[in-house]
This record gives C-alpha cells, sequence and structure tokens, in this order.
C-alpha cells in the first residue's frame, strides 16, 4: 500500500507481547483467529472482543482505492510511530472471497486455530441489483474459505465460524429455530443458505469444527449507514441539527427481532469454544415493526416521525420478507448466552451517537466543508 500509515500488515508474523514476570518459556501461547469482514460492524466488535481476551486476531480487507477501517480506527496503531509493547495484537492482510489463492495464503501464513468468515455482500436490496456478485462473495466465497481451511488445517487443527442470517428463513412462520426450514426471498438470503450448507457438508464430510450462527437482526452504532435501522437514527441527528428535514423510506409494517451486535459476536465466540460442532439461532425473541423503531427512536429526540418520514417505493425489495423473530433456547441452554441490551436501549444508543455525529457535521457544513443537501 502506498500510504505507510495505513491500517495494512507488511505480512509479518504479529510479536507477541511478553510478560517480564514469567519467563518466556512458560508463557502461555495466545489463540490466534482469522477474521474475515474485519472491517465491518460485527468483526469490529468481534475483534474487541477477541483482544479482550487474549487473542492476537488477523483481519482479511479487500483491495481498494478508498481506506474502509473507520470502525478499527481505535484499535490500530500505526506500526511505525507507535512502540510494540503498546500496540493491540492485530494485523490486516491484504486478501478476497472471490480469491481462492489469496485466502490459502493467508491461512497458511497465520495457521489460526479459529477462523471467522463475517464477510459477504449483506445488503439485501443491493443482491437484487448485484445478484451474480452476491453469489460469488457470499455462497462461492464461503465454500472458497472452507476449502482454504480444509488444507490449511491439515498443519493445525482450526475452527470455522459461518455467519448465517435470519433472512435464510424469508417466508417461514416465526418463531423461527434451528429445526425451521429455509425459504430465502433474495439472492443474498439465497447466497446465505449455500453457504450454511456448504458449511454443514464440510463438517459432515471431512470432520471439520464448522458451525453456522443464524444469527436475527443486529444493530448499533456502526451499522451501515444504508441499513435501515441507522438510515433512520442518521437522519433523526441531521434533523435535530437543522441539516435535513425528510428520510425516505419503504415498507414500514416488516417486522424485525434487532437486538446488539455486541452481544451477538459473543454468540460467534462461544459456538467455537464448544466440544462439539453445531448450528445455533442467535435472537432476542422479540419482533418489531420498523414503525415500532421510528416510534422508539423518534419519540426518544422529541420529534414525531409523522413529520419527516416519507414513502418511497424503490425501497420496496420485489419480494418482502414479513417478520422474522428467532427461538434462540438452543444457544441459551447450550451456549449459555442472552442478550445483555433491549431495544429501547438500543434505539437509544443509536441516536444518541448520530445526534453527536450530526453535531460534528454541522460544524463541516457550517465551514463550508462539506454541503448540506448531501444525505447519507
Amino acid at each position: 500500500m502506498a500510504d505507510s500509515s495505513a491500517p495494512h500488515s507488511n505480512g509479518g508474523a504479529v510479536a507477541e507481547e511478553e510478560d517480564p514476570a514469567v519467563p518466556r518459556s512458560l508463557a502461555p501461547p495466545r489463540r490466534v483467529a482469522l477474521v474475515t469482514g474485519i472491517t465491518g460492524q460485527d468483526g469490529s466488535y468481534l475483534t474487541e472482543l477477541l483482544l479482550s481476551k487474549g487473542y492476537e486476531v488477523h483481519g482479511l480487507i479487500r483491495r481498494s482505492s478508498n481506506f474502509n477501517t473507520q470502525r478499527l480506527d481505535h484499535i490500530y496503531h500505526d506500526p511505525h510511530a507507535t512502540p510494540s509493547a503498546a500496540r493491540p495484537p492485530m494485523r490486516l492482510h491484504y486478501a478476497d472471497l472471490s480469491d481462492s489463492s489469496s485466502l490459502r495464503r493467508a491461512l497458511d501464513h497465520v495457521l489460526p486455530d479459529e477462523v471467522y468468515n463475517l464477510a459477504a455482500q449483506s445488503h439485501v436490496a443491493v443482491s437484487f441489483e448485484v445478484p451474480d456478485y452476491t453469489a460469488d462473495v457470499t455462497a462461492t466465497g464461503a465454500l472458497r474459505l472452507l476449502e482454504a481451511v480444509r488444507l490449511s488445517a491439515r498443519a493445525k487443527p482450526m475452527r470455522y465460524y459461518q455467519a448465517g442470517s435470519s433472512e435464510m428463513f424469508g417466508s417461514t412462520p416465526p418463531p423461527q429455530s434451528e429445526a425451521t426450514p429455509f425459504h430465502p426471498r433474495s439472492p443474498y438470503a439465497a447466497a446465505k443458505v449455500a453457504a450454511h450448507w456448504y458449511t454443514v457438508n464440510y463438517r459432515e464430510a471431512y470432520g471439520l469444527f464448522a458451525c453456522n450462527g443464524v444469527l436475527f437482526n443486529h444493530e448499533s452504532p456502526r451499522r451501515g449507514e444504508n441499513f435501515v435501522t441507522r438510515k433512520i437514527t442518521r437522519a433523526i441527528g441531521r434533523i435535530k441539527v437543522g441539516l435535513q428535514t425528510k428520510v425516505f423510506l419503504g415498507n414500514l409494517s416488516a417486522a424485525r427481532d434487532w437486538g446488539f451486535a455486541g452481544d451477538y459476536v459473543e454468540a460467534m465466540w462461544l459456538m467455537l469454544q464448544q466440544d462439539k460442532p453445531d448450528d445455533y439461532v442467535v435472537a432476542t425473541e422479540e419482533c418489531h415493526t420498523v414503525e415500532e423503531f421510528l416510534q422508539a427512536a423518534f419519540g426518544y429526540a422529541g420529534l414525531n416521525w409523522k413529520d419527516h418520514v416519507v414513502i418511497d417505493k424503490k425501497y420496496f425489495r420485489p419480494s418482502e420478507v414479513d417478520c422474522l423473530q428467532g427461538d434462540s433456547s438452543k444457544s441459551r441452554r447450550v451456549l449459555g448466552w442472552k442478550p445483555k441490551v433491549g431495544f429501547q436501549q438500543l434505539v437509544e444508543m443509536m441516536v444518541d451517537n448520530d445526534i453527536e455525529l450530526a453535531k460534528k457535521e454541522k460544524v463541516l457544513v457550517d465551514a463550508g466543508y462539506r454541503d448540506p443537501k448531501q444525505q447519507p
């Protein structure tokens, strides 16, 4: 990479931090994790969790003209400017789920104990626009990674986590559990179903420790701004400071099981700590419509959503998923997992974050550095 200050690994191994009170020969080795999709919402929260547990974390990122590492900026430390003792054991490497050779090179170099596949073209509406790309990255990309793990695991046993989605259930009536049949209603959902069964196949055919986590909608202040929950809370912040007056949305009757992403990454980690690999649904078991989210978010900000929301038919899906509500009793029983952040707390967390973000944005607009009409 041309910019030496950018968060990018030079391919070298991570130097382990040592406790001077412990002889080097007696210091326990760090567990090593490799995370695809590390620059996303889930990837950043998972990285924080793994680092807090003493892991060495390696992330795979795609080559792009623009850096997309904002969610990791608080973790990453420039190796040229920061002493090694002050740097968290986290490194980034170039690789792509569309490129088998890059995946194999990364795995052979890192030799992780655990692999978390969080990368995907993950926007449902966009998947209708780019179905081929969605299938190649989200479905076949998972297959490429599984095959790379299978081959690299000859040198060292590895555990694999595949990120599934509640969208895989599609039009199947709720509540949806591990025993519920899939009925995907979008190219994204169909690709995730394929990735799910590839994972099951590699577990059964090759004895790979491979788990599927079927995670219901999980949000946070780090959610992408083109996802409906974050689009709403970003609009609220901009409305509060006078940068925007309207937000354009689609189907307000769609109902989802919304939780906090920071809670859900713990379930991912717990799956790979079990004695046997298995598949798990992760959900809050509560269901709220988009309209309910609007009421909670705008109401918390002291606004009436009906004064600001405009329905635009272009945001309706070609095939809608009416209601997704998970039955996570297996995760609660086997993993000992349960959500810590409730719906209202999640909404308030996101609104507070985006009001502060809008205040900073307004400073740039007032100074002439940003176009006020440029909505997220």
